[in-house]
């Protein structure tokens, strides 16, 4: 690649260890089990609300870490987090809609 057409995100690099991978993918075992651990108890309504809690906490996650968000240019982060903010919109809708139905 031609050196004037390089971005400054391209050239700096980002290294993430092989323990920090391997603590995240522990993580999100943990989280899992925690997960398949909460739907044999009787919560009420709440079991949907800490699942959900659950897996937004694995999502970023995945994002931040193995999708490499964090590292991305700050107008891409925007996106994503507009993106976030529908999808949050509409599980609230969801669940307006499951506790006065």
């Amino acid at each position: 690649m031609d050196q004037h057409t390089r971005t400054p995100h391209a050239e700096t690099p980002h290294k993430i260890s092989y323990g920090t991978y391997v603590l995240i993918w522990f993580g999100l075992l943990v989280l899992t089990a925690l997960t398949v651990s909460l739907a044999g108890i009787e919560l009420g309504r709440w079991v949907i609300i800490t699942a959900l809690v659950i897996a937004s906490v694995k999502s970023l996650l995945v994002l931040n870490m193995f999708m490499h968000l964090r590292f991305e240019e700050r107008t891409f982060r925007v996106f994503a987090l507009v993106a976030l903010g529908t999808l949050l919109i509409f599980i609230t809708l969801t669940f307006f809609d499951y506790a006065f139905h």
